[in-house]
């Protein structure tokens, strides 16, 4: 009697897995992105460079207990951030916006020329060898700016603010990193 029931269940299965449609192994999905201006960045993406915003880049500070300018701010009431705390966070966005907008500029407009030499069909290995190493130091020098915030960032707080933060982000619990001052640290 259990051998005709598995072998039911087996049958019912098998005519399930035929009924679901499968997936077109030649849709790309990159498939709708050809018609974009810049092909390696989205408008979402070019908007992010162009105002200077983490786009993930510092999530490695983010995640290990060194705080983002920008979110600090946006949490200053609950982190019961000092006027002089605010003021130092505040300069240290600014400073992080001031050197991440041309970079992300620049960035922009090296993806534009390394999609153009595709399209034109100009590319050849020293101009690709030119455009992709000019991209990654770019991306390595925006990407610097931004954990550089974090860091100078965590140096502004306490530890029970960092602590605050983790929780309100949603890092605090199983996994969360310790938080251990750096030496010398002011608060």
């Amino acid at each position: 009697m259990r051998a005709a029931w598995i072998f039911a269940a087996a049958i019912v299965l098998i005519g399930l897995a035929g009924s679901v449609p499968a997936a077109d192994p030649s849709q790309s999905p990159y498939a709708g992105q050809q018609s974009r201006s810049i092909k390696a960045l989205s408008q979402e993406e070019i908007a992010a460079l162009r105002n200077g915003d983490g786009m993930g880049l510092a999530k490695t500070a983010e995640l290990n207990g060194y705080p983002g300018p920008r979110h600090v701010l946006a949490l200053a009431r609950e982190l019961r951030l000092s006027e002089q705390q605010a003021g130092e966070v505040a300069a240290i966005r600014e400073r992080m916006s001031a050197a991440a907008q041309p970079l992300g500029a620049e960035l922009i407009e090296h993806e534009r020329a390394l999609d153009q030499l595709f399209a034109h069909r100009e590319i050849t290995p020293e101009r690709l060898a030119a455009e992709t190493k000019a991209i990654g130091d770019i991306q390595a020098r925006l990407r610097t700016v931004h954990l550089s915030a974090h860091l100078e960032t965590r140096a502004v707080l306490s530890v029970e603010q960092i602590a605050q933060y983790d929780k309100l982000r949603g890092y605090a619990g199983i996994g969360a990193s310790g938080h251990d001052r750096p030496a010398g640290h002011r608060h």
